[in-house]
């Protein structure tokens, strides 16, 4: 439910205990040297290599109201945006992940304050009519009229003007780079030709498109940052929340703030530790901890192609699927028996056109579809359909609570070859590109500026 119309991920995911892994572990009260790692000073802040800190040091002190530019936040409007993520990512978190979620939204909605105030500088305002029309289509996301919302929200302990105001940050600091950054962003003829140079030269190599986290280490800290990646893959393969949830909160690349997500890339382009590992993977697959250097990597693959060739996964499946339904206490065993009972009578198939005969006689649900992507259907069984032949069904998958089932191939349509990417693409993707990094150093000056003051 994370994608519902609002990007509730870009501060929602499961919190988990790992993320001090890598923090001190001690509190201390007096002065404490740091010693002297003989690192270089690249900061220009000169600051020196053996020094003292005086006073109590407790990372974990957190302000309930927080004053940005004379706009107040209270504890309720953290509490409430912390419900709402609750709510939208349908996830239980323990009270200490909750205190470390609180500040994480404490920051996202101090730079909500920021855009909205700096939209303003711009004229630039939002309408309620246009703050009810979004509310109204999130309700409709999360199956539920508008005043069903509202109880729903209410019930979750958050509240339509919590929703209302993530809804009215977004719109007006879409709206500010609109105005005020991309007019002023400029891509050359000489920059997209070198880009379609680049990959009619890369034509029919292997490119994956990755999501990462990067955990760094320093050598004292291997083993235990080691044991951290692999507590958090443990996680990630609960399937409680999407892989970018634990890349925007854990990882320490730059690519956090978009879940982690590596883009489209090409083995030479990565790291060969990276390289080589995406080369093995299976897409959906996770791998690692990686050691590479400076630290761990966990990659996820996502999906791969040749460069400038056909996709197999953009195929369009005509598919026919066969269900078997389990009465409420059916045993495992029970369950297995019948199951491998279908799978019996899957043998007996003689093409597509004998599904329905078929399916009469073990009581079994036949539904059609004429529009499927192979790269729709979860990674195991794109591995499958990728070497199926038409009128031949896949081994019986699914659950006894679900119900168990297979998909017959009725017919296939390939994509043709694929075609280098136009030039206006390709200038739209880098002003983006752009756009995107001009963003963000003009939130990061925003919040240098601001006056904030914790209370």
């Amino acid at each position: 439910m994370g994608n519902k119309a609002l990007r509730f991920g870009r501060v929602a995911g499961m919190v988990l205990a790992l993320a001090a892994a890598g923090a001190a572990t001690g509190q201390q009260a007096g002065p404490a040297t740091v010693n002297d790692q003989s690192l270089p000073d690249n900061t220009g802040l000169n600051i020196p290599q053996n020094l003292e800190i005086f006073g109590s040091v407790d990372p974990n002190v957190r302000k309930a109201t927080a004053i940005v530019n004379d706009n107040v936040l209270t504890r309720t409007d953290v509490d409430q945006r912390v419900a709402l993520i609750l709510a939208a990512n349908n996830v239980q978190l323990k009270p200490e992940e909750i205190d470390r979620l609180r500040l994480q939204v404490l920051r996202q909605l101090i730079d909500e304050v920021l855009q909205i105030q700096q939209a303003k500088t711009a004229e630039i305002t939002i309408t309620d009519d246009e703050l009810n029309q979004s509310f109204n289509r999130i309700a409709t996301n999360f199956n539920r009229t508008p005043e069903q919302f509202r109880v729903f929200l209410r019930e979750q302990g958050s509240s339509e003007r919590s929703i209302k105001r993530q809804i009215e940050g977004e719109l007006a600091w879409q709206r500010y780079l609109r105005r005020r950054v991309e007019p002023f962003v400029n891509v050359g003829e000489e920059e997209v030709k070198a880009i379609l140079d680049r990959l009619e030269a890369a034509k029919g190599t292997d490119e994956f498109h990755l999501n990462e986290i990067y955990l760094s280490a320093t050598p004292d800290r291997t083993e235990q940052v080691y044991a951290a990646a692999r507590q958090l893959i443990g996680e990630i393969q609960k399937g409680q929340a999407p892989f970018g949830y634990f890349a925007r909160n854990y990882s320490e690349a730059s690519t956090r703030g978009v879940n982690g997500d590596l883009g489209w890339v090409r083995g030479a382009q990565l790291p060969a530790e990276l390289a080589e590992a995406a080369a093995q993977m299976q897409v959906g697959q996770v791998v690692g901890p990686i050691p590479v250097p400076g630290g761990f990597s966990i990659l996820h693959l996502v999906d791969k192609r040749q460069v400038l060739t056909a996709n197999p996964r953009d195929a369009r499946l005509s598919l026919k699927q066969m269900t078997i339904k389990f009465p409420r206490g059916t045993t495992q065993a029970q369950a297995s028996q019948r199951t491998a009972s279908f799978a019996s009578t899957l043998t007996k198939l003689q093409g597509c056109g004998s599904v329905e005969k078929v399916a009469a006689t073990i009581n079994a649900e036949v539904v059609q579809n004429d529009a499927i992507r192979i790269r729709d259907l979860p990674a195991p069984l794109q591995e499958i359909m990728l070497n199926l032949q038409v009128g031949q069904a896949t081994p019986p998958f699914g659950n006894p609570e679900e119900g168990v089932r297979t998909l017959v191939l009725c017919g296939r349509d390939d994509t043709a070859s694929a075609q280098l990417p136009g030039t206006e693409q390709i200038q739209n993707q880098l002003e983006q590109q752009r756009v995107n990094l001009r963003a963000q150093q003009a939130l990061r000056d925003l919040r240098r500026d601001a006056i904030v003051e914790y209370r």
